[in-house]
C-alpha cells in the first residue's frame, strides 16, 4: 500500500528506460513509461529481483542505519547463519559471532536456534499428521507476500507457525528481561538482514504485527562496520548455540533437510517459486507433503544485502555444519513452552490486487474489453510498449494506463502498409 515502507526505491535520474527490471518482476509491478521505470508498490513483493536485473543501478534500497541503536539502553542483534558466510577467510565462527559486540550490540541471538526449535516442532507436526499437505513453509517473506496476492487459493497451505526470524526476536526478548530485568521499552531488538523483503515485513508487513522487532539493518552495513574493526581485538564471550539442523536453514533444501522421511520440494530463485506455485495451484504437486521456497538464488545465501558471492556462501555453511559443528547438538534440544508460543498470532490475509475492478459486472465488462484488445495485439510480449506482456499492455489500456499506440510492433506494420 502506499503508507508502507518501501525498501525498493526506483531513482529515475539513473533509469535508462531499459526494461531489464520490468521483465524480471514476478507480480508485474513495473511499467516504463517516457523511458523511465516506474514501480506500483502495491503490487511489489521486495523480492529485490529488479534490484539483481539493473544495469544502471538505479534502484537502490532501504534499510535502517546505526543510529537507531541510539533510542534504547540494550541492544540485540539478531543474527541470521547467513552472516558467517560473510567471512569465508576467518574459519572460528565463535569470532564473527562475538565481533558484533564491537559495534555496540550489548547482546547477539542466533536466527539459527528458532530455527532449531521449529524444526522439532515440524517433525513432531508431520508425526501426528493434523496438517493440510503439501504444508507451505513461511521463511521467505516475499514468497508468503507472492502467495497472498497472486495465488490466494494456496493460503491455507501456509504454515501457521512462526517464522525463525519472529520466533527468535520472541525468544532474545524473553532471554535479555530474564537477564537484565529491562522493560520492552528499553530492549532493541535487531535483525541483520539479507534481504529487502525482511526488511519491509518488519518496517510495515506481517513482521510488524507481533511489536517485538525494533528494526532492520543490511548485513552488508554491518559488514562495512566491521571492516573498522580488529578481528584480533574480539573477546569470545558467546559460543554458538545453535546446531547444524537450525545453519541449514540459510541454504536452499536446508529446512526441509530436517524432515526425513517427508515427501518435499525445495525451490529458489523467484521465477522457479513461480513455477512451482502454478503447479501448486494446479493441483500437479498433491503428492508432495511439505514444500520451501526462497525468492533469492541459492536461498538467503543469494540475498542482495549480502556481500559474498553466493556460491562462495553457500560453501562457507556446508563447510560450518560439516567441520565446525558436526558434533553440536541443539542446546535447546526440546520444546519446553506450549504450542501456542511459536504460532503465528494473526491469520495469512490475502489481498486482491490482480482484479479490473471491485464491482463483479464492471469487472467482467473489462475482461471483455482485455480480450477484445489482446486479438489486436501481436502477442510476442517483447515489452516494448513499457508494459511486460500484451495482457498487461490491454489491461492498461482498458484501465486507462495506456493506449494502443503504445505497441510499436503494430504501428510499425501499419506504417509499412500505408507506405504500400
Amino acid at each position: 500500500m502506499a503508507d508502507k515502507f518501501r525498501s525498493i526505491v526506483f531513482d529515475q535520474s539513473r533509469c535508462l528506460g531499459c526494461t531489464h527490471c520490468m521483465r524480471k518482476c514476478p507480480t508485474q509491478a513495473i511499467r516504463v513509461r517516457d523511458g523511465k521505470a516506474y514501480v506500483n508498490y502495491d503490487r511489489c513483493i521486495s523480492c529485490g529481483n529488479c534490484v539483481r536485473a539493473c544495469p544502471s543501478h538505479a534502484i537502490t534500497t532501504r534499510f535502517d542505519t546505526f543510529d537507531i541503536l541510539n533510542g534504547y539502553k540494550y541492544k540485540v542483534a539478531l543474527m541470521p547463519s547467513v552472516f558467517y558466510a560473510q567471512f569465508p577467510h576467518i574459519n572460528e565462527p565463535e569470532l564473527v559471532l562475538n565481533s558484533l559486540h564491537n559495534i555496540g550490540f550489548d547482546y547477539v541471538f542466533e536466527v539459527a536456534r528458532a530455527a532449531d526449535m521449529l524444526s522439532l516442532l515440524k517433525r513432531e507436526m508431520f508425526i501426528v499428521g493434523d496438517v493440510k499437505t503439501p504444508v507451505i513453509s513461511t521463511v521467505c517473506p516475499a514468497c508468503v507476500e507472492l502467495i497472498l496476492t497472486k495465488y490466494q487459493c494456496l493460503r491455507d497451505n501456509l504454515i501457521d507457525d512462526l517464522p525463525p526470524l519472529l520466533l527468535a526476536a520472541k525468544m532474545a526478548r524473553d532471554e535479555v528481561k530474564k537477564l537484565t530485568g529491562l522493560k520492552d521499552k528499553d530492549i532493541g531488538v535487531f535483525y541483520l538482514s539479507p534481504c529487502p523483503a525482511k526488511v519491509r515485513a518488519i518496517k510495515s508487513g506481517s513482521y510488524s504485527q507481533t511489536g517485538d522487532l525494533n528494526g532492520a539493518i543490511a548485513v552488508s552495513e554491518v559488514v562495512k562496520k566491521l571492516n573498522l574493526v580488529d578481528i584480533k581485538d574480539v573477546v569470545i564471550k558467546d559460543e554458538i548455540k545453535a546446531s547444524q539442523m537450525g545453519i541449514a536453514w540459510s541454504t536452499s533444501g536446508g529446512e526441509a533437510s530436517n524432515l526425513p522421511n517427508i515427501r518435499q520440494l525445495a525451490a529458489d530463485g523467484i521465477d522457479n517459486v513461480v513455477s512451482i506455485l502454478r503447479e501448486l495451484e494446479d493441483g500437479k504437486l498433491s503428492n508432495i507433503d511439505f514444500v520451501e521456497l526462497h525468492a533469492c538464488p541459492g536461498g538467503c545465501v543469494g540475498g542482495v544485502f549480502n556481500v559474498i558471492n553466493t556460491f562462495v556462501a553457500k560453501s562457507k555453511i556446508h563447510s560450518l555444519r560439516r567441520t565446525v559443528l558436526q558434533n553440536k547438538t541443539n542446546t535447546t534440544d526440546k520444546i519446553d513452552k506450549p504450542i501456542s508460543y511459536y504460532k503465528i498470532p494473526w491469520k495469512w490475509q490475502t489481498t486482491d490486487l490482480y482484479t479490473l475492478d471491485k464491482k463483479l459486472p464492471v469487472a467482467l465488462q473489462k475482461m471483455a474489453e482485455v480480450e477484445k484488445i489482446l486479438k489486436k495485439l501481436p502477442r510476442k510480449d517483447c515489452g516494448i510498449c513499457g508494459s511486460p506482456t500484451c495482457r498487461a499492455l490491454a489491461e492498461d489500456i482498458v484501465q486507462g494506463k495506456a493506449t494502443e499506440s503504445m505497441c510499436l510492433v503494430n504501428r510499425y506494420f501499419d506504417e509499412n502498409n500505408k507506405t504500400d
